[in-house]
């Protein structure tokens, strides 16, 4: 039996990147929640060190690059159409990173005491974090990634590249 695997996303497909990235913000958003749970049955064992370091690591370091692609490139292509409805779902969303990352904050000192052998409760707003997230990613691939297709090839081939570069510094 041949298995054929899909390949992986690039920059070639700056679309396609940013939904894995969103399919990985699910996962360390429902890993987070998982880990809660595991912390409470088992303490802070070297299996909930490893995935809170996994965690920290996602939302620390790829989360911020991906809002970075959203945000200085290609939301202010796509405002460039015209379009007041994709406009105003833009600047929503947009503004959602903030309060995104201050939700980060607080769960992220949670971690960070996992991390250290501390089993202690998680924080109220872990929840909101594990919804909200996700919601966010659901939102803008609903509302905002579609209309990508109007940029044309050339201008989504220049943000693949912004996007590629950006990780290389």
């Amino acid at each position: 039996m041949v298995l054929l695997h899909s390949p992986p996303p690039s920059f070639d497909d700056p679309m396609e990147m940013l939904t894995a990235c969103h399919e990985k913000v699910r996962h360390f958003a429902r890993l987070a929640t998982r880990l809660a749970e595991h912390v409470q049955q088992h303490g802070a064992d070297n299996q909930a060190v490893d995935a809170a370091t996994a965690v920290i690591r996602y939302f620390d370091v790829a989360a911020p690059l991906h809002h970075a692609d959203e945000d200085d490139d290609l939301y202010p292509a796509l405002i460039k159409l015209g379009d007041p409805s994709l406009t105003a779902n833009i600047q929503r969303l947009s503004a959602e990173h903030e309060s995104l990352a201050d939700l980060w904050c607080i769960v992220k000192l949670w971690l960070m005491k996992i991390q250290s052998g501390q089993a202690d409760q998680p924080p109220a707003e872990l929840t909101e974090f594990a919804l909200r997230y996700p919601q966010h990613a659901r939102d803008e691939e609903s509302l905002i990634y579609p209309h990508a297709q109007r940029l044309g090839a050339t201008l989504l081939g220049e943000l693949g590249q912004k996007m590629a570069s950006r990780r290389r510094h």
